[in-house]
């Protein structure tokens, strides 16, 4: 027995532990899988990019439609790179919509 009877009624419930979410493990399998992709898309830009300026060089001019798409694919780098630093939440294409370049 203890010296103060009333020791054990001054004492605090210990509070509950912390719940945390579960590890997202699928999160980082997609993230990783859309860093392999987002690689790739990188490499497609810059050569992308090498073809405009030869194109500049021989036309005078860049070809529009080129420069469009590369506009899509900057956004679609731009989303995959977002969701892999926990920027946004939606999964980019192939599981979301291809980006359209406004």
């Amino acid at each position: 027995m203890s010296d103060n009877p009333n020791a054990g009624a001054n004492q605090t419930p210990p509070p509950p532990p912390v719940v945390r979410p579960p590890f997202p493990a699928v999160r980082l399998v997609y993230a990783f899988c859309y860093g392999i992709l987002a690689y790739f898309v990188m490499m497609i830009l810059f050569g992308l990019g090498v073809i405009q300026f030869a194109l500049l060089a021989i036309n005078g001019r860049v070809n529009e439609e080129l420069k469009n798409f590369s506009a899509n694919l900057v956004q679609y780098l731009f989303e995959l790179l977002a969701f892999i630093v926990f920027a946004r939440d939606e999964q980019p294409f192939p599981i979301g919509p291809f980006p359209r370049h406004a």
